[in-house]
């Protein structure tokens, strides 16, 4: 099989799963169990030093970074329309994912998840938890913004960043964030999401919701 994914349920290999299922070609998925370690083990660390997932193989092509197998995917398979194809739509999307992969999940999420890797006393990890919540306030609520202008984030057209964005606003829920009636605009963006079979589909393979 060309396509194979390495993924782990719930995390950001959420978004390129989805993007698998919307552009129709066959793949396989395979399991790393991140809370058990394995994306430390030499064997997984193998395939990606990184030691993270997700990992697309397509064919002899090995590629890292949620955004980058976005972009791929889409770029290659032209017919599910997953990039806008006006003159700017091609660049809004890396904006989006730039700020999404580098700023809001890099720093905000990881501030809240992962507290000890921003400092050396321990003793301040409640102070760094703190301002990763007010970081992520603030993103959540531009995304939010930004929603209420129209279905879909980039040219009223549904597109790679719309399948990343579900992965942020299922993040928030697991953070116990009031999503539906902090972010109405992100929520009515999620249930249109949801409308959609291979969003499904890909939420039913991984045993994970949107909303826990």
């Amino acid at each position: 099989m060309a396509l194979t994914l390495y993924y782990s349920p719930g995390s950001c290999s959420l978004a390129p799963h989805i993007a698998l299922e919307e552009i129709g070609a066959p793949f396989a998925l395979v399991l790393v169990n991140t809370d058990q370690g394995e994306c430390r083990t030499p064997e997984f660390r193998h395939i990606n030093p990184k030691g993270r997932v997700p990992v697309l193989i397509d064919k002899d092509f090995k590629l890292t970074e949620a955004p980058a197998i976005l972009l791929h995917l889409a770029a290659f398979h032209p017919a599910a329309r997953l990039i806008p194809p006006s003159e700017t739509g091609l660049v809004r999307t890396i904006e989006w994912f730039n700020w999404l992969s580098g700023s809001v999940h890099a720093v905000a999420v990881r501030m809240i998840w992962r507290p000890y890797d921003f400092t050396v006393d321990g003793s301040h990890t409640d102070a760094v938890v703190a301002k990763g919540k007010e970081e992520l306030a603030s993103a959540f609520a531009m995304i939010d913004e930004r929603l209420s202008a129209a279905d879909w984030a980039i040219d009223g057209q549904y597109s790679v960043v719309d399948i990343f964005l579900l992965v942020f606003y299922r993040w928030g829920n697991r953070m116990r964030i009031d999503m539906k009636s902090t972010y109405p605009a992100w929520t009515q963006h999620t249930y249109r999401l949801l409308e959609r079979p291979a969003v499904n589909r890909a939420l039913a393979q991984e045993k994970v919701s949107v909303w826990q």
